[in-house]
């Protein structure tokens, strides 16, 4: 990469993480972060038509295309997410994939599936039963379907009707300490 687009990486990285402690008031996550400059670079990483990929709470991928404070953001969220309930509650999936995603397009304010903050219900699509717990079935039938609204939606109402964006981080807590996602949801 040339200098002056390492550069705005790096802006767009730090606005990534300001939108992360807006939303999680403190951040414990430190991630090795890759970002590819050609496509060439990030199909050789993993990438696929995704613009961005977090690898637990380990790593976070760009694509040239993810080189977005919302892109970043969204792929940070899930980091972060990782990293307060450790790996151990991350393999189990004992945050259902749904949540995991609806929070982080809540952090990266992401208007292809939000309405903006402004708004008195930020939902585009209704969340119309339930929705994938699993990665896999989220991958599935995410881009058919309106998943990442959908889930965005639950969220952004849960996170209305708790008070803001403090109710995952006490959810998070409460699932350390052993209660379960149904519990502490």
């Amino acid at each position: 990469m040339a200098a002056q687009q390492q550069a705005a990486v790096l802006q767009t990285i730090a606005m990534a993480r300001d939108w992360l402690r807006q939303f999680y008031g403190t951040t414990g996550s430190d991630p090795e972060i890759f970002v590819c400059g050609d496509d060439d670079c990030y199909r050789k990483i993993g990438g696929g038509k995704s613009h961005g990929m977090a690898l637990l709470n380990l790593a976070l991928f760009l694509s040239p295309e993810g080189m977005t404070a919302t892109i970043a953001s969204h792929e940070m969220s899930h980091i972060e997410l990782h990293t307060r309930i450790g790996l151990i509650k991350t393999f189990r999936r004992d945050v259902p994939q749904w949540f995991d995603e609806g929070v982080a397009v809540l952090v990266s304010d992401d208007g292809r599936y939000l309405r903006p903050k402004s708004s008195p219900d930020r939902c585009l699509v209704e969340p119309d039963g339930a929705l994938p717990t699993t990665r896999s079935a989220w991958i599935e039938s995410a881009a058919s379907t309106n998943l990442y609204a959908k889930a965005a939606c639950r969220v952004s109402r849960w996170i209305a009707s708790r008070g803001g964006s403090p109710a995952v981080t006490r959810l998070l807590q409460n699932i350390v300490a052993g209660e379960s996602f149904e519990m502490a949801y």
